[in-house]
């Protein structure tokens, strides 16, 4: 089985062509992550079948935000697909309700910090506090970790910064926002490489793209793999 630090986001339309590339990759990855995107192309059959009949692990990306009812009533729902991960907004109030929900399950909250694609322009857009991207990542990391996460959702470019937190002790760092060396950033704004991310702290990287766009997303998997091990 493959190193599952690696996490394949399957940002493909529907379930046909994500089964499709899950036999491309085969057994050089064993963890997928299935997002909002292919919700409504049969993301949840597929994460049954990739689980149940292909022996993966499943990253379900929803980030969920609502009231806590609402948000504890959708996690127990899910809890019952027998999913690794799964993602909430990072708000200390949406991940008490989300680890209410997932109870007695083996699933994983994961709070999401601030989004990969957002600098500090998108943030004042959205009429977000001032501050460093650096420093109010830290602040909602340390939030939902008193919250009650199993991890964050961060950029690499916080993983060290997180890392150093002392309730970050036994919890996960999951990092999107990495990229090979030499590869396109697409939407991207806070990146680093596979190695780098490892190095500072990170538990699993996610990697969409540079896969399933590749003309070989095996071999374009594999080489992340042996770059995630390059010092």
């Amino acid at each position: 089985m493959s190193d599952d630090r690696l996490i394949v986001a399957m940002d493909v339309p529907n379930a046909v062509q994500g089964l499709q590339l899950a036999e491309q990759l085969g057994d050089a990855v064993s963890f997928y992550k299935i997002g909002l995107g292919m919700l409504t192309g049969g993301g949840l059959a597929l994460a049954n079948e990739l689980k149940h009949e292909m022996g993966k692990r499943i990253f379900l990306d929803m980030k969920l935000f609502d009231i806590g009812a609402t948000v504890e009533n959708a996690v127990r729902g899910l809890a019952q697909f027998d999913l690794d991960f799964l993602t909430v907004h990072g708000d200390p109030y949406v991940v008490s309700a989300a680890k209410q929900g997932a109870a007695g399950s083996d699933m994983k909250i994961l709070a999401v910090t601030i989004l990969t694609s957002l600098d500090r322009q998108d943030l004042d857009g959205a009429l977000i506090k001032d501050g460093a991207i650096k420093d109010l990542v830290l602040e909602r990391a340390g939030n939902a970790f008193a919250a009650g996460s199993d991890g964050v959702i961060a950029s690499p470019q916080e993983a060290a910064l997180i890392r150093a937190l002392p309730e970050a002790e036994g919890r996960l760092i999951v990092t999107p926002g990495v990229r090979p060396a030499g590869a396109d950033l697409g939407d991207q704004k806070r990146v680093a490489t596979p190695a780098k991310a490892i190095a500072d702290g990170v538990d699993h990287i996610v990697v969409g793209r540079p896969i399933w766009q590749a003309k070989d997303p095996q071999a374009a998997a594999r080489a992340i793999l042996d770059e995630m091990k390059s010092p």
